[in-house]
């Protein structure tokens, strides 16, 4: 007889490896961004890399503040990349000209003109993934639902130890 926890689960699966989110999510993570560095690698870019380009592209100009928002990562991590993108031309870091102590990011020329190189990594990704696009847009949203539950559960976990 299988017994169920307030989860839901049966308490044997509860703890069971292929049962974890976490272990899904973070598997998943590995083998995804495994699948962009062939892809990648000839517009001279890492993973991470790609992501700040994707957040250029859309945003620019933008300080470092913002940009470490969009991306969801501290400071203190997104300067290595952004002194790498700058080292390999595709960006500029100035002070702002209204706040000396903000600094703004903006592409260069050889930025701008890598994204239509860019243009081509969805659809070779998707091709690698052999999956359908309503299957991926459905992913997605739920992987963005996901991010704002554990945005939101921290504060919550905090709250209710007080």
């Amino acid at each position: 007889m299988t017994h169920t926890t307030q989860t839901g689960l049966d308490p044997d699966a509860a703890l069971a490896l292929e049962e974890q989110v976490c272990f899904a999510l973070s598997v998943a993570a590995r083998n995804v961004v495994a699948i962009y560095k062939p892809i990648l690698e000839p517009l001279g870019l890492t993973h991470p890399q790609y992501l700040v380009m994707l957040a250029m592209w859309q945003h620019e100009p933008v300080s470092v503040r913002e940009l470490s928002t969009l991306l969801h990562l501290d400071p203190a991590t997104l300067s290595p990349l952004l002194k790498r993108l700058e080292a390999n031309g595709l960006l500029r870091r100035e002070r702002n000209a209204d706040d000396e102590r903000a600094l703004a990011v903006t592409l260069t020329d050889q930025g701008r003109a890598l994204r239509s190189r860019a243009l081509g990594v969805p659809p070779a990704v998707m091709s690698r993934l052999d999956m359908e696009l309503a299957d991926l847009i459905t992913l997605r949203e739920s992987l963005h639902r996901v991010i704002t539950a554990t945005r939101v559960a921290p504060v919550e976990a905090q709250d209710s130890q007080a």
